[in-house]
Parts: C-alpha cells; sequence; structure tokens
C-alpha cells in the first residue's frame, strides 16, 4: 500500500502523520523544539535541531507503513529566516516567526517602499515579524554570517533543501517575506532594492504540491526511506491547517490554535483590509488567496504561564475551571511577544489588570484563556466585516482539545463554534499536498473532501454568558488601548 508523510514544523515540536491513499492517518509521531529567548523580542531555534527532530518523528511513522512511503510534504513555521552558504549550511541560529527585533528595520524598509504602496503590493504590514526585516537585521548584525550566505530560507525551506538539496518555496512562504508581489505572483524588483537585497539569494517559487526533488542518500538513510521518496515544496503552517479545516474559499474561518493563534479565511480575489488587522496571503491552494490574522501569542501564553507557575502546560486548562466566567474581573491581553490583535504594535507587551488579594492562580488561568479568546473575536469581527465569514468558527489544533476553551470561545464570539476531528490537523494539511503529488488526490480541493473530518457537535453559545463575556470583551479592549498609550 502506498503512503505519503505529512510534517508540521511547529514552534514547540515538530508532528507527523503516516496518510494511505484513502486519506486515512494510519500513525502519529512527536518530537519536542525548544526555543531560544536571548533578549526581549528575540526568538531563535537551531536548524541542526529541527533536522534531528524531523529525523525522529518522522523515522517513527514510516515504521508504521506496510508499503512505500512516497511522498513527503512539510508544513512549517513562518516568516523565520536562515542564512546558509552555497552548501546548505546554516550561518546561524534562525530568527522565527516570535523574533520582533527588527522593529528599526521594518520602519526603515517601509519608508523606502512607501507604507501604503507596501501594502497594496503584498498585502501585508511593514512588521518586524516578517522575513524581510529579519534579513536586514541580520545582514547589519551578523555580518561574518551574512558574508557566507548564500540562501535565504524560511523555515520549511531549509528543511527542503536538507531533504532534497534544492532550495525553494511555495507562494504562501514567499508572501510572509515583504517582498512577492499578490498581483504578478513573484517577487518584486521594486521591493527587493527597497531592502537593498539581491533577489538571486532568494529561492524560486513553486507551487506547495509540487516535487522539490527526491531524498538525497544523506537524508534517506537518517529517515530509514529511499532515495525514490519525493519530496514536494510543502506551505506554512497556519495555511496547512486552514486546509484541513476546509479553508479553500470564503465563508469558512478557521481557529489555528497553536503556539500562536492564526485566524483565518480565504479569498478567490486580492482582498486587503482598510484596517491593516488581517493582511493577504497567498494561500496553499494555487489562485486562492489567505485573509488571516497570523496569530497573536496563544498556547505560547498557556506555557508561559505554566513556566511561570512552575506547573505542566496541562494544569493551566484544569486550574481554569476553578475559575468563574470572567476570571473575577482580572483581564489579559496577549500580548508576550507584542501584539497582532486588536491592531498590530511590535513594541506592545502583554499584562493583567484587575488583580486583588482575593485572586489564586486559577483566575490567572481562566484569564489567558478568555484574553485569547477575545483576541480571536476582534479578527472575526474584521473578517465578518469584510463578508468572509461563515454561521461558525472551525476550530483546528492541540487547543481545540479544550471543551472548556472551545465553550469561552463560544460565549465570547456569540456564534458556535465547531471542532476539526483530523488527527495532526496541520500536519495532514502538509499530507494533503503530499496526497496530490502522489495522485492521492486530483487536486487540493479534492484532498479537503476526502481527508477533513469536521465534529457533527456545534458548541454553541450559553446565552446566560454571552452578555458577561461582552462587558469582558469591553473591558480587555480599553485594558489594550490604555497600556498602549501609557507606552507610548
Amino acid at each position: 500500500m502506498p503512503y505519503v508523510i505529512g510534517v508540521d514544523v511547529g514552534s514547540q515540536s515538530i508532528k507527523a502523520v503516516l496518510v494511505d491513499d484513502s486519506g486515512s492517518v494510519k500513525a502519529t509521531a512527536a518530537a519536542p523544539l525548544a526555543m531560544n529567548h536571548p533578549a526581549n523580542g528575540c526568538a531563535e531555534q537551531s536548524p541542526a535541531d529541527w533536522v534531528t527532530q524531523l529525523t525522529a518523528a518522522v523515522r517513527e511513522v514510516a515504521a508504521q507503513a506496510h508499503g512505500d512511503v512516497e511522498v513527503i510534504g512539510l508544513a512549517s513555521q513562518v516568516d523565520g529566516v536562515v542564512l546558509v552558504d552555497a552548501k546548505l549550511t546554516p550561518m546561524h541560529d534562525a530568527l522565527i516567526w516570535l523574533d520582533r527585533r527588527a522593529v528599526t528595520q521594518a520602519a526603515a524598509f517601509a519608508e523606502r517602499a512607501g507604507h501604503d504602496e507596501l501594502f497594496a503590493s503584498t498585502g501585508l504590514n511593514a512588521d518586524a515579524s516578517h522575513g524581510t526585516p529579519k534579513m536586514m537585521w541580520l545582514r547589519e548584525h551578523r555580518a561574518d554570517a551574512w558574508a557566507q550566505t548564500r540562501w535565504l530560507l524560511p523555515v520549511g525551506g531549509y528543511l527542503v533543501a536538507w531533504l532534497t538539496g534544492v532550495c525553494v518555496q511555495d507562494p504562501a512562504n514567499a508572501s510572509s517575506t515583504m517582498l512577492y508581489d499578490l498581483a504578478s505572483g513573484d517577487y518584486s524588483d521594486a521591493l527587493c532594492v527597497a531592502a537593498d537585497l539581491d533577489r538571486a539569494m532568494l529561492p524560486p517559487v513553486a507551487s506547495a504540491t509540487s516535487v522539490a526533488g527526491t531524498l538525497t542518500r544523506e537524508a534517506a538513510a537518517s529517515l530509514g526511506l529511499s532515495t525514490e521518496c519525493r519530496v514536494v515544496v510543502g506551505t506554512g503552517d497556519e495555511h496547512a491547517a486552514s486546509l484541513a479545516a476546509g479553508v479553500a474559499g470564503p465563508g469558512v474561518i478557521a481557529d489555528v490554535t497553536g503556539t500562536a493563534e492564526p485566524v483565518t479565511s480565504a479569498s478567490r480575489e486580492v482582498v486587503l483590509d482598510a484596517t491593516h488587522l488581517v493582511e493577504t496571503h497567498a494561500h496553499a491552494i494555487d489562485g486562492v488567496f489567505l485573509i488571516e490574522n497570523p496569530g497573536f501569542v496563544s498556547g505560547g501564553s498557556t506555557l508561559w504561564l505554566a513556566k511561570l507557575l512552575q506547573r505542566p502546560q496541562s494544569d493551566i486548562f484544569e486550574l481554569a475551571r476553578q475559575a468563574p466566567p470572567g476570571s473575577g474581573g482580572v483581564t489579559f491581553v496577549p500580548a508576550l511577544t507584542g501584539a497582532m490583535t486588536p491592531r498590530w504594535n511590535a513594541e506592545m507587551r502583554g499584562c493583567f489588570s484587575g488583580l486583588s488579594i482575593n485572586h489564586g492562580q486559577e483566575h490567572l488561568a481562566r484569564a489567558v484563556l478568555e484574553g485569547c479568546a477575545f483576541a480571536v473575536r476582534d479578527v472575526v469581527d474584521r473578517l465578518d466585516a469584510m463578508g468572509l465569514a461563515g454561521d461558525e468558527v472551525r476550530i483546528v489544533g492541540g487547543g481545540g482539545r479544550s471543551e472548556l476553551w472551545n465553550q469561552i470561545k463560544a460565549n465570547v464570539l456569540g456564534r458556535p463554534v465547531r471542532r476539526v476531528l483530523s488527527k495532526e490537523g496541520c500536519a495532514l494539511g502538509g499530507a494533503m499536498l503530499a496526497g496530490v503529488a502522489a495522485g492521492f488526490f486530483a487536486d487540493v480541493p479534492d484532498a479537503i473532501d476526502h481527508t477533513v473530518e469536521i465534529s457533527d457537535e456545534q458548541i454553541v453559545p450559553d446565552a446566560d454568558l454571552v452578555a458577561t463575556y461582552a462587558a469582558s470583551y469591553d473591558s480587555y479592549r480599553r485594558l489594550y488601548f490604555a497600556v498602549e498609550g501609557a507606552a507610548q
């Protein structure tokens, strides 16, 4: 029996799924990743660690295959930058999506490119989270590494290069660089000039389902697979997770609850948000655009609180059950690495408010879950105003396993939510792309039809709590703008 493997290269772990030619998941595996935060606003990871943990996860699921693994598809965190030399050796630890140290570079790039022109061309905000400011920062602050650099690769692009020896990225990853013109579907020479970046250092752009190459001998030996196994170009993690939620066009919203929490919809035309709360990216489906807020720190906030309280991350959800709706007046703003909602601000930081002597760990835990739900509402309300929302929100990702959090979101949004049942949705999205290349599916929409599983059960708002959460949401908004104003 033929199989494909989908891989989710996340921030906290690498996950792999083994999928057969019917679209059924036959095995799953995960391997942890570490993040390094050398200073405020900084986040780095080791490319060598990605390779080690990718190898562990893929070997584990491949051992369950009773036939050939024909294709591998990666779904990787976007907005990271890896400097590699001509031999594809990393010159420096990667600056990942969480890293927003390049504020000065983002502002300088926008000034040279023109703020309005930049947004109109790329659909992106001039934010330090994106690739180009990070590239500019590395050029200025890691001159020795830059001098040896041949390629500027995203996270998935680096791993595809390690697997195949080929440097390439899909439109979804390319469109997160701030150098990709949505109308032409290619890099903009004018934007490369504005950033003073050599276009030849950027990997070529190819469809997410196209084959980058076959496994090198080294990669095949490491993974325990054949050198005939192909690797598709792959896509970004929120793009793949959106596929797993069935987001192929307008009318469906995906809430992707991982370390970050992207909230996405899709359009078959380029649409731009006049408020800049949501951005427009190329999707993993050719000719479709992902309209999204790329994600505030959500699961990362629960992990942070767990470490602060010296508890396992799972305890945060149990603690939260012990606090009342509204967290006893405690409000949390999820901006630990800068804000993405209710507006973008790389300098903003998270906070608690309303603390009293009677509050305990349980109130902090629930406030974190509620604060993240308020941030989801910021985005859903905006997508609704743009005509891209449907009647419900589909929740995909690890956070979707929490019944409490799902109910909080339904109450905050005032609309039903529904869980995506597919195991490891992001990795499954990568497997869908691999399945198209393997011939399991005619195209990505056909892969969605064969693989996406949505719960029959709608989680509906509790009418008695909708008003409570509406008031709490107003408090969250007031707190955000008060803290942001005080920090300026």
